[in-house]
């Protein structure tokens, strides 16, 4: 009988147990707990949120700074085509001076200033595409002439430059007007 007692005993306890276990009611029945909860579920999104709309922030402030980089490095393309024919213009004229002349002071003004010119748009990112004796590039030449020729191995290279061709980084600003060998059979 005794055994009968403490068993009966273990029993309400564990019955009290299992139906207190998932939520403590306070002494008007509500759940203390499950506001504690749902607020905890509400910080936990709330830092979801944060975080994220955090991390897109970063990325545009990323994106921002690469198209600003982009639009100075291309900015000034406008006025490098307008610019670029002046320069060509003055190394042409170079090219035709007599022989007599290269001792003139105003003729080494001039060269000082071709070769300043030159640095500044190398400084700009700006560069000279090399033509003469390369094999000919669609992408950054242009054929204004065709020169036949018996040697296989010219065909398709460039003979001479008519005009220069420019580059500003990847992008070609000006296409160089080249004479390309053909081979005739």
């Amino acid at each position: 009988m005794k055994d009968k007692k403490i068993d009966n005993r273990q029993q309400t306890t564990d019955n009290r147990k299992s139906s207190g276990d998932s939520k403590k009611k306070s002494f008007f029945g509500k759940d203390p707990d499950g506001k504690k909860n749902k607020k905890k579920d509400e910080l936990v999104e709330m830092e979801g949120k944060y975080k994220r709309a955090l991390a897109d922030y970063q990325n545009l402030l990323k994106r921002t700074a690469t198209e600003k980089q982009e639009f100075m490095k291309f900015a000034n393309e406008r006025l490098l085509t307008e610019i670029l024919p002046v320069y060509d213009n003055l190394k042409t004229s170079f090219k035709h001076i007599g022989d007599g002349a290269e001792n003139n002071g105003w003729l080494e003004g001039i060269k000082y200033v071709i070769k300043q010119f030159g640095d500044i748009l190398k400084n700009l990112g700006v560069e000279e595409i090399k033509t003469v004796g390369e094999k000919f590039d669609h992408h950054s030449m242009e054929a204004v002439e065709k020169k036949e020729t018996d040697d296989k191995k010219k065909d398709g290279i460039v003979e001479s430059e008519v005009m220069s061709g420019y580059r500003l980084g990847d992008k070609v600003i000006r296409a160089a007007r080249v004479v390309v060998y053909e081979y005739k059979k």
